[in-house]
Formats: structure tokens, sequence, C-alpha cells
């Protein structure tokens, strides 16, 4: 990782606004650092959105805005958030934005915004690690389409941030590169995969980042690190250029703090630029399965969830009991088998297509013990658990189209608007501590806390938006999460502005 951020930040201080050094001289110099510091502070916060209206309003430059992102990734580079980050090349490209701005170029919707971007998503300028041995030296020869629409929208690659090794897990405890630490404890976990963009945006040093979910991978990180994720439809945005695990499952999609920004995002990405109005919360129809999401349930947990339907009804919302008979079983026959089938595929197509110069072989030869172990009992031929093809087959041709017709029925039936459930069973639990967690005094697999509530949603394609709850009694995020219809992304992110406003957010991490 190139480690030029110090230089950033010694240009971040001597590119203060001039009225700060026209009063040097009349103020004692602790004044002007703190008044530095302060006007510091005030960039960290902004939105992305505010943070591009005012770039594109020249009431700032790209280049200041990015050495205050770049000071911050510095100062909390202990998170270990970042695989590559070169601070000069984000310097150059934020110079480059504000000369356009001056030459009156079209600016774009996300023009000067330096944007974190998960290391299993292809990008031209940096490596594209996937987190894994094998790929430390990948540089693919284009970005991924989801990057390259982002670039053309103006915005900046903050460099490439942390994950768990392939994506093949939720604790961001990486092996090859180093844990991805949860900004507001950082002796544990931020969640996976996507733990790094979750602890970037969590912490500040960025607005607005990009990850990736095949089975949670944005939600909980978003649940667990305090900030809101999205996880559109299955296919409305491309994953072409991003390592997968499975076709049928992977979507890439935004961590932010604020649902506008989300908003912003899928207006690129999904090229809809209209804008969208907030959803009345009165009369709003939202499913609750209690048999199933709020089992078993951390008791933090469950008093913030519960505090947070309450004041969702208070807004006007209906909660609404009802059931999904047959769930359980369903995820049973299809999430597992399906990905530890097709990532030996998928994986190596990918491989091979981006010129990646190693074989899927040679990647899990030259992985780190945990994922090894993982392979070797799940996903190659021979392995314990190895999905024969007859297993897979039934798998994706009858059980999951079973699955998504038993969520259409169920909103057919209901009329619920979406279901809401905890993210997670338990808050994030202490890195390398995490083969099981102790709930209630009973201890319960880490695959079950973290996998059980976000499985269902991304199996079946559906969307899902997460938002914080609150803070358990120790100071850890409980995340929140709505799951709509197929094909309803617009609808719920719309849903998503107002519910943002009765949900409220948590206070941000200490640091």
């Amino acid at each position: 990782m190139p480690h030029t951020i110090n230089l950033s930040r010694r240009s971040f201080v001597k590119s203060a606004s001039a009225a700060t050094v026209l009063t040097a001289a009349a103020v004692p110099m602790t004044s002007v650092a703190q008044q530095q510091e302060k006007a510091t502070d005030q960039l960290l916060q902004l939105s992305a959105t505010e943070a591009v209206a005012r770039m594109s309003r020249g009431e700032m430059t790209a280049e200041h805005y990015a050495q205050a992102l770049l000071a911050r990734c510095d100062a909390m580079r202990s998170l270990n958030a970042f695989i590559t980050l070169d601070a000069a090349h984000v310097l150059e490209s934020a110079r480059t934005c504000d000369q356009q701005r001056k030459a009156g170029r079209k600016l774009g919707p996300l023009f000067g915004l330096p944007i974190p971007v998960k290391d299993s998503v292809n990008t031209a300028e940096y490596p594209t690690t996937a987190g894994t041995p094998a790929l430390r030296n990948f540089r693919p020869k284009e970005d991924a389409p989801i990057v390259a629409s982002l670039r053309a929208a103006g915005a900046i690659v903050l460099g490439k941030t942390n994950l768990h090794e392939l994506s093949y897990g939720w604790t961001s405890n990486n092996h090859a590169f180093g844990a991805v630490h949860n900004p507001y404890d950082p002796t544990r976990i931020p969640g996976g995969s996507s733990g790094g963009t979750a602890a970037a945006i969590a912490a500040h040093m960025a607005p607005l980042g990009v990850a990736e979910d095949t089975e949670g991978s944005i939600r909980v990180p978003a649940a667990m690190c305090g900030i809101s994720g999205f996880r559109p439809t299955t296919g409305r945005y491309s994953t072409k250029g991003c390592a997968p695990i499975t076709p049928l499952f992977d979507q890439v999609g935004p961590h932010a703090r604020t649902i506008a920004d989300i908003v912003l995002f899928d207006s690129v990405a999904a090229g809809d630029p209209q804008p969208l109005r907030p959803t009345a919360l009165q009369g709003l129809r939202l499913g609750v399965v209690r048999s199933y999401w709020f089992a078993g349930l951390d008791p933090e947990v469950e008093r913030i969830t519960e505090e947070a339907l309450e004041r969702l009804r208070k807004a006007g919302a209906q909660i609404l009991a009802t059931e999904l008979p047959g769930l359980t079983e369903l995820i049973d026959q299809t999430t597992a088998p399906i990905e530890n089938h097709d990532v030996r595929i998928a994986l190596a197509r990918y491989l091979q297509e981006y010129g990646a110069g190693v074989s899927f072989e040679d990647v899990v030869r030259q992985a780190s013990p945990d994922i090894r172990a993982i392979f070797s009992s799940t996903v190659l031929p021979g392995a314990p658990h190895f999905v024969e093809e007859k297993i897979y087959t039934t798998a994706r041709d009858v059980h999951l189209p079973a699955l998504r017709r038993l969520y259409q029925d169920y909103f057919a039936r209901t009329g619920v608007d979406a279901i809401v459930f905890p993210t997670t069973m338990a808050p994030a639990p202490l890195i390398g501590q995490d083969a099981t967690v102790d709930i209630a005094g009973r201890p319960v697999p880490f695959y079950t806390v973290a996998g059980r509530n976000i499985a269902p949603g991304s199996t079946a394609g559906l969307p899902g938006l997460v938002f914080p709850a609150g803070l358990t009694g120790t100071g850890l995020p409980v995340g929140i999460e709505f799951d709509a219809p197929a094909g309803s992304d617009r609808a719920l992110l719309a849903l998503g502005l107002s519910l943002e406003r009765v949900l409220g957010a948590v206070p941000a991490p200490r640091g």
C-alpha cells in the first residue's frame, strides 16, 4: 500500500482557506490550529450529496476536499480499512477535476467525490486482490462497468478497501492483509465481506463507498458499523468485472451514512436520474415474521429493534404479524449449495477472462488457511460436502424458483410494502472469537448469527435496505433491514428517505 497520506495532510494544512491564513497573525497559533481542525471536521461531516454540490458550485475545491479525506484516512489507518491507497494519485485526480470546472466543462452528479471501492471490483488504476495472496499483484486492464459509470459521473477512486478473503465470510478478519477493525470498538469485527468499505464510511474517511453482496456482504457490515447499506434487486447494477461467487446472487451496491447518498449512487449506477420523493409513512404496511427473523435474538438486538418498530408505529406505519411457511427449508436447499457449487466455476472464468495470470487452483493453494479449509470442506471435488451436480441442478431449477414464488405469494397475500427485521442476530463479536457467539447464555454458530436473517433476501434476489437502529448499552451498532419485492428498488429508496427521518442516526464512533 503506498504510504503517501502524511504528505497529503501537510498539503491540506498548507491549503487552508485564505481567511484563516490572513487572520493567523492576529490570533494565537493554537486558535489557528483549532480553526483548521474545525474546518476539517466540517468537511468530514458532509454527505456525498452536500460535498458534490459545494465542489460543483466552486465553494470548495476537489483537491481541498480530497486532502481532508486523505488526512482522515491516515489518522484512522489502524482500522486497516484499505488494502491500496495512493494519496498522490487521488490528489492528482482531484486537481484534474478542479481544472475541468474552471474550464467550464459539464460536471457529473458525482463531481470530485472520492469513493472507496471494495477490492473485489476491478479497477485499472489499482490492483484488484479480492483479499487473497495469489492476486496481490493482479492489475486489470480496465475498470469494472460499475466503476466506469462512477468515474464517468465525475467520481474519483479513493483506494481499494479490505475485505473478507475472496468474499467468503462475514468477519473481514483477513489473514493475508490483516483484519479490518470496527470503528465503534477496534477489538471487534466490522462484519463482512465488505468490512473495509463499511469501516471507512462509518469512520468518516468518505461519505459513500462501493460494496458487494452475495449473501449479506453489504448488509452485515452496514449493520455492525452503524451505517446504511443497499443491496439492490439482483441484476440492477452490472457485476461484470467483480470477483464472483455466483452470478445468481452476486450484486454490487453502496454503503453510505445517508439515504440521499444511496439514492445518488443508484441514480448513477442504474442510469435513472429522476428525483425521488419520500413516501408517506401513514398507512405503510410492514410485515414482521417473528417465527423466523426474530427467533433467538440477542436481548439488546431485540430491545433496539422493538423500539425502532414502535417509532415506526407512532409515525403511522402498520406493523403486521405475518408468516412465511417453508422459508427455512428453501434457504437450506438453495443458498449454500448454489454458492459452493458456482464459486469454483465462476471464479475460474473470472481469472481467465481478465487475465489474472493464475488459475483457480493457484488461488486456493495460496489462500489463507481458513479459506483453504472452507474450500476443502465444501467447494473442491472430493470434499466431504461437495455439491454434486444433481443436487445443484435441483437447487437452481426447483428450489430457487420455489423460493421466489414464496416471496411473490407473500407480498400479494399480505399486501405489505416491505418485510422488516434485525439484520443480524447479535452485534459485532470480538475479532478471532467468532466461531460461536454467546446469546443469552447459549452458544450460537457465528454463521447463523450473521447469515440467518440476510440469506433469504439475497437468495431470492430482493432489494434490501439497512439502517442503523441504535446502539447497545456497550455502544455497538444494531441494524434493521427492510426487504421489498424484486424490482421495487426505487419505491424502497423513496420509502427509505422517510424511514431515515423516523429511525434517526446513531452517534458517530469516537476518534
